[in-house]
């Protein structure tokens, strides 16, 4: 009988212990997701017989109100009829820095595998190889919105995705 209240008590108390280790690592958990934004771009374009796709959805860490590190991902789609049409995805890693509240810069590096298809009169040439891209950028911050110019420093006019080294950006984090 002695043995049936032992095995009771110990069994209410590895269970107590249980559910405050579990509360305490939940208490921990939500600690490590309230400095994680999730965030991104999205864009579309339209034109004479053109159309592209662009979704980047990423996520940063907040390390203090200055300095965030995250990772993104890239899938565009491209498509000018009788002409081209590309696929191109990829990943990235981004660190922000805010010098003041308002004043964001930041840092990037990208690689992305692009496939290019031509099919025009002129060219009947298809492509399909990895390009890294490095930014360093600066942008005007208001709260969860930046809206700046970023440089990418091993900018190919021959097989980068982008039509300049200098290439606007808006950021949403949430």
């Amino acid at each position: 009988m002695k043995m049936a209240q032992f095995y009771k008590r110990s069994s209410l108390m590895v269970f107590a212990v249980l559910l405050y280790l579990g509360a305490n690592a939940q208490e921990q958990k939500s600690e490590l997701w309230s400095n994680v934004r999730v965030g991104g771009g999205i864009g579309l374009s339209f034109g004479d017989g053109f159309f592209g796709g662009t979704l980047a959805p990423s996520v940063v860490y907040d390390f203090d109100e200055k300095l965030s590190l995250g990772v993104g991902l890239t899938g565009t789609y491209n498509k000018q009829k009788n002409f081209y049409k590309s696929t191109i995805v990829g990943g990235s890693v981004l660190g922000l820095y805010n010098i003041i509240p308002q004043l964001q810069v930041s840092a990037e590096f990208e690689e992305l595998h692009v496939t290019r298809k031509y099919d025009n009169q002129f060219s009947n040439i298809d492509n399909n190889y990895w390009f890294p891209a490095l930014f360093v950028g600066a942008g005007f911050r208001q709260q969860n919105f930046t809206i700046g110019i970023r440089y990418d420093v091993l900018y190919d006019n021959a097989k980068s995705i982008y039509a300049s080294a200098y290439v606007p950006f808006v950021r949403v984090y949430f």
